[in-house]
């Protein structure tokens, strides 16, 4: 067998690696990164497209956010409270488990007027997150890796017990919303590197 034979198998072994990684969890990973790297407006691109094929997709990790949540996390971003809200609402009819969606809400209930149900949902996604932590950490195997220093959940708690206006507990949310979000790749890092490089790590079980 040449050598032009043995390329043209490995290839197409290639495109179709890269074609199953282009789809709706392509996008959504798309969408994360531009969010990640405070491109709001090229993430609504993404999830938009994402959302529109599979609205019910959710990462494949240990924690399991679904794509709507993000996409509504960039209209907020974007100033589209009205359309973050929409979506939000929907998201969270999808999956009350989704914490996520419910911090998201809240901020897009406060910021379109609704405040006592934003500030309600705004602490009830905290908490969710909170729990969400503590749960993880009891796992002796990788629990080590999320939120080691406790800083994400020491902030929760900070946050629910001082006495923020709106402004401060939106602008709270935001921030421990994007701190979660990039503690899900951190910990599938950090455990990967235990494992030797191998896998998706602790937060893609």
């Amino acid at each position: 067998m040449t050598s032009k034979h043995v390329f043209v198998p490995s290839w197409f072994s290639a495109l179709l690696l890269i074609s199953g990684c282009s789809g709706v969890g392509g996008d959504v990973q798309a969408g994360r990164n531009a969010l990640q790297t405070g491109r709001a407006n090229d993430a609504v691109g993404y999830l938009s497209r994402a959302a529109d094929a599979d609205p019910t997709y959710r990462l494949p990790y240990r924690v399991r956010p679904g794509v709507l949540s993000y996409l509504g996390r960039a209209y907020l971003e974007t100033g589209k409270d009205k359309e973050a809200r929409q979506t939000l609402e929907k998201a969270v009819s999808l999956d009350k488990d989704d914490p996520f969606a419910q911090l998201y809400l809240g901020i897009a209930l406060l910021k379109t007027g609704d405040n006592e149900r934003g500030r309600k949902e705004i602490e009830g996604g905290l908490k969710a997150i909170d729990g969400t932590l503590e749960y993880i950490a009891e796992d002796n195997v990788y629990g080590f890796f999320w939120d080691p220093g406790m800083q994400i959940r020491n902030e929760i708690r900070n946050s629910l017990a001082a006495k923020l206006d709106d402004t401060q507990l939106a602008m709270a949310g935001e921030r421990i919303g994007r701190q979660f979000d990039e503690e899900i790749d951190k910990a599938r890092r950090d455990d990967a590197r235990r494992r030797g490089g191998g896998g998706d790590g602790g937060g893609g079980d």
